[in-house]
């Protein structure tokens, strides 16, 4: 068995992961000059995302010996509209890191391969296909995939972040909806430790708004009213047009489409780390003839189908509607939909609304 895999992300280092413990050694070729060769975010792990796994790192370590350390984990979340305050308390998930650092996802996870991997490939799909007996595509974007089969692409965003210094509290993540400066889209922080945080705007490219920088401005002075302070930029970074869609196929022949090549990057709040990391899993699984991953990327299909009809939501609501929700949320309904139930309120938000999005 020749494995090749295109891409050394989440997705597929977690698919190396797996089948080196099974005597399979793979062959993984990255265009770039090292793991996470982009810039440093915080990303949440919410188990509001990730049920009926009401743990994703104890469910990587105990199922698949995958070992992933967090930052840190969020115990309070705090949700701003314009007018209204929601706080929830409870064991809500996990921040982790991405990018060039040294904690970050993608080098935990480098750093449990044991196969070279070959950076700075430039290596086509083409070429991969005639000299492997399978080829898993893990680039981390959509873009591949959409020259290979059919792909739906749904929508595509705008982020404007900063890392801040500034006093947090590592385990309590906020979370803005409003409007003036996250039109359609939201905006948080997450803190990377009690002295440093990301703050970050995420919304549609479709919406006609003033200047991004401006936007960001205004998210930067609500972050420092909010916590009553004075929030130092170290560092920013800006991604444009960044695609969010899926695949119509998890695999064509021995091609496996793994990450945002199959359509894990979640449309509603744009994490998708779990899933990733599970569809490389998965992936290698299937190539040992220990899983059916068709089966597996149905869930990941509904869970993504589920998502976009609350992101479809998301854009049609004004910052009056915004305060309604965000009140009702401080109170016994926030409490209910971040419990510790295996119930998959995303499921069941997703079926109540799709009457109303036509």
């Amino acid at each position: 068995m020749n494995v090749a895999i295109m891409g050394a992300g989440l997705s597929g280092l977690a698919c190396a992961i797996i089948l080196e413990r099974n005597g399979v050694s793979p062959t993984i070729y990255e265009k770039r000059s090292q793991v996470g060769d982009r810039f440093i975010n915080a990303e949440a792990l919410m188990n509001l995302l990730t049920r009926p796994i009401l743990d994703p790192i104890q469910y990587f370590m105990e199922h698949h010996e995958i070992n992933l350390k967090p930052l840190s984990h969020i115990r309070t979340l705090k949700i701003f509209s314009e007018n209204e305050k929601a706080t929830i308390e409870g064991l809500i998930g996990f921040v982790n890191v991405r990018g060039r650092h040294h904690l970050s996802f993608e080098q935990q996870l480098a750093n449990q391969v044991q196969t070279p991997i070959h950076f700075h490939s430039e290596y086509t799909y083409e070429q991969l296909l005639h000299e492997h007996s399978h080829v898993v595509m893990a680039t981390g974007d959509g873009d591949y995939t959409r020259k290979l089969q059919p792909y739906t692409l749904n929508t595509s965003a705008s982020l404007t972040a900063a890392t801040v210094e500034g006093s947090f509290n590592p385990y309590t993540a906020m979370v803005w909806l409003n409007n003036h400066f996250a039109p359609k889209g939201y905006g948080y922080i997450l803190p990377f430790s009690e002295k440093e945080a990301n703050i970050v705007i995420a919304y549609p490219d479709n919406v006609v708004t003033a200047n991004g920088d401006q936007l960001f401005q205004s998210f930067h002075q609500e972050c420092q009213k909010q916590l009553n302070q004075e929030l130092t930029i170290t560092d920013q970074f800006q991604v444009s047009n960044y695609l969010i869609g899926r695949s119509h196929f998890p695999r064509i022949g021995n091609t496996l489409f793994t990450g945002n090549c199959l359509g894990t990057n979640m449309p509603f709040l744009g994490f998708g780390q779990f899933a990733s990391i599970l569809s490389g899993i998965f992936a290698a699984y299937d190539i040992l003839g220990k899983a059916n991953y068709e089966q597996f990327a149905k869930k990941i299909y509904q869970s993504y189908e589920d998502s976009l009809v609350l992101r479809r939501m998301v854009e049609k609501l004004d910052n009056d509607t915004f305060d309604k929700i965000v009140k009702k949320l401080d109170g016994p309904i926030g409490a209910m939909l971040f419990h510790q139930t295996r119930l998959n309120p995303l499921r069941i938000a997703s079926l109540l609304l799709r009457p109303f999005m036509s």
